[in-house]
């Protein structure tokens, strides 16, 4: 039988008209959203009152025109979205606040604003990897392995030699701001796919999450030490604090692993991905640590670097060869969606790293 990636259906919202209507207040939209969250039965409000939502769900149908299917996408559409995506997709964590605040984690309505956005999302994703050529690899071993032995050390680029050399205390600051929206907490998603049948693969996937969580001693907790470093320049600890300063490409990286390992179908995707980020992560945070060392900071200031690099470079090895290896064997005529995986999550990476950076710099030049 022909193996076929999914692909999702295009969003059935209506074409822009050639003379377009200025575009919705995406701020003011965002607010409602998040006055909407706190509704205590959305799905009977919104039936009872739709008018309630028709702002919203105008800058939603907008949106998705802007940023998928005009080139190029629109930066505000753009944000607006992946923000509520995020605010969605964020409800399969729990954060040790008011419980209240998942009254609503079942609600039709949310997964309906969800699927809507991610449809023509993951379409517009997809387009950007020739799919056609992964599914024809005639080793996706070999392919694995000479992917993982290009990225796990890659010559220095322009945005490497800016971290390294050029950036300041302030935008350290700005970097830590910004990653520590996923670094306080921790390879949290790796969590949603553990479950399951007992196997080689699936332990070796918890020593890692175990690792990144310390294992199971707070002061040991990867995000313990992320939160030393914040501690140092009295920034907030809190998670989500700088979630205003978080790029949009940042985000989307964060809902596609919410994506991948909220549908099990998607497992293969979802390792691939992992086994980049486990192997290319050390590259990232040896340039954090240079430019910390440069700047003279404490060790409180860079200790989490140093932690990961140390830990990744050993995860690196165990999701390529105890898990992204081993599936290969497992689903032959799947296997190729570990490289889809592993390709997709290099690219929504490096267009998220460049965001930051151009963020980084932006806060300096002010």
């Amino acid at each position: 039988m022909q193996n076929t990636l999914e692909i999702l259906p295009s969003s059935d919202s209506p074409s822009l008209p050639k003379k377009q209507p200025p575009p919705p207040n995406y701020e003011a939209a965002d607010r409602q959203f998040v006055n909407l969250l706190e509704v205590e039965d959305l799905d009977k409000t919104v039936a009872a009152k739709p008018l309630l939502v028709s702002d919203f769900e105008s800058a939603i149908a907008y949106a998705i025109q802007a940023a998928y299917q005009q080139e190029p996408g629109d930066e505000a559409a753009h944000r607006f979205l992946q923000r509520v995506l995020y605010r969605i997709n964020r409800l399969n964590l729990f954060w040790y606040d008011d419980l209240r605040r998942y009254n609503n984690e079942r609600s039709h309505y949310l997964r309906s604003v969800r699927d809507r956005i991610e449809e023509p999302w993951q379409q517009w994703e997809l387009a950007q990897i020739d799919v056609a050529a992964l599914q024809k690899l005639p080793d996706v071993k070999q392919a694995l392995r000479d992917r993982a032995a290009a990225d796990v050390d890659p010559p220095l680029n322009e945005s490497d030699r800016y971290q390294r050399e050029q950036m300041t205390e302030e935008g350290y600051k700005h970097l830590l701001a910004i990653a520590s929206f996923d670094g306080l907490v921790e390879a949290s998603r790796l969590s949603r796919i553990l479950g399951g049948a007992g196997n080689e693969i699936q332990c070796t996937l918890t020593r890692v999450l175990m690792e990144e969580y310390g294992g199971g001693r707070l002061p040991r907790k990867h995000s313990t030490f992320f939160a030393q470093m914040l501690a140092e320049f009295d920034m907030s600890t809190e998670p989500e604090a700088y979630f205003d300063l978080v790029p949009w490409q940042v985000l989307a990286s964060i809902n596609h692993n919410f994506l991948l390992t909220e549908r099990k179908r998607h497992f293969l995707r979802y390792n691939g991905g992992l086994t980049y980020f486990e192997v290319a992560g050390p590259v990232a945070y040896r340039n954090y640590l240079a430019a910390a060392q440069r700047l003279g900071l404490s060790q409180a200031a860079m200790g989490y670097w140093e932690l990961h690099i140390k830990e990744d470079e050993r995860h690196g090895r165990w999701m390529l060869d105890e898990v992204a290896i081993p599936l290969v064997d497992r689903y032959p005529q799947e296997a190729w969606e570990l490289v889809l995986g592993y390709d997709q999550e290099k690219s929504i990476g490096d267009r998220a790293a460049a965001a930051v950076v151009r963020s980084i710099q932006a806060t300096e030049h002010n």
